[in-house]
């Protein structure tokens, strides 16, 4: 049921006949625009990238502590109802 059908009588695939008449011709050379970065825009990528580094660890902190206390409230919690 799932498996492939294949025709009868397999035809091999057609030969290449044709060949350019002359060669392409050679790409052409681009370079690339030149972009002059001074050392305030470096200071400013790099002043972002350090505060948007420290929001990221201050909310893991956050979030893991706030799974530690959920766990030991949880624990607290089970303990007074045993009791």
């Amino acid at each position: 049921m799932f498996l492939p059908k294949y025709p009868d009588n397999p035809t091999p695939p057609p030969a290449h006949t044709h060949a350019p008449t002359d060669p392409a011709p050679a790409p052409v050379r681009r370079s690339l625009p030149s972009v002059s970065v001074d050392q305030k825009t470096v200071a400013a990528v790099l002043v972002g990238g350090v505060v948007l580094t420290a929001l990221l660890a201050a909310v893991a902190v956050t979030a893991i502590s706030v799974a530690v206390a959920a766990v030991v409230l949880r624990s607290l919690l089970r303990d007074h109802h045993r009791r």
